[in-house]
């Protein structure tokens, strides 16, 4: 005899559905919205397909203000799912979320690192995975040899219904010294 089922089961119609389906190639990335896009080689594009409500005040969305507030498929489901597009030698700076993130590089070769003072790191391919916990300060960057021009793709999945994200103090440094000296 089967045992009776203990989670609520519902059926969805074609159209509930299709308010859950994102087509990559309908898409839209943002490349703004990122405290750290003033310095070289941080230029990304993040595409916001499910979740990231914009976070509690004081903290920046894992995704950025532009893209947080453009999810494909409008959840709140306990995690957001998003893709970085970049070129070779880019990615964000060292940053920290108060939830854990995973990355698993779609196409490319992709450096995540972490740790702020002893930065250590690892190189992935397609499909390989690293998740992050909270409070591990973490960066990516496309390090794809070839052709410059190429953008590559990364999933990035946090935790979380509105995760927050800080910049390290030594990022943050360094963004301070760039706008000062592109000031004069």
């Amino acid at each position: 005899m089967p045992t009776p089922l203990q989670l609520p089961v519902r059926d969805y119609s074609m159209s509930e559905m299709q308010a859950r389906i994102a087509r990559f190639a309908d898409l839209k990335g943002f490349s703004s919205g990122f405290r750290d896009n003033v310095l070289p080689n941080t230029l990304r594009t993040l595409i916001n397909v499910i979740g990231f409500d914009a976070p509690k005040e004081g903290f920046g969305s894992p995704v950025g203000a532009d893209a947080s507030r453009a999810s494909a498929i409008q959840i709140r489901e306990g995690f957001n799912l998003a893709y970085v597009r970049c070129k070779p030698g880019h990615g964000p700076v060292m940053h920290n979320h108060d939830t854990n993130e995973t990355f698993v590089p779609m196409t490319g070769r992709w450096r995540c690192s972490w740790n702020e003072e002893d930065t250590q790191s690892v190189d992935l391919g397609p499909l390989d995975v690293i998740s992050f916990p909270p409070g591990v300060a973490r960066r990516f960057e496309n390090v794809t040899p070839g052709n410059l021009d190429e953008e590559h793709v990364l999933m990035v999945i946090v935790a979380g219904t509105a995760p927050g994200t800080e910049i390290s103090l030594k990022a943050q440094q360094t963004i301070e010294k760039y706008e000062t000296k592109g000031a004069r």
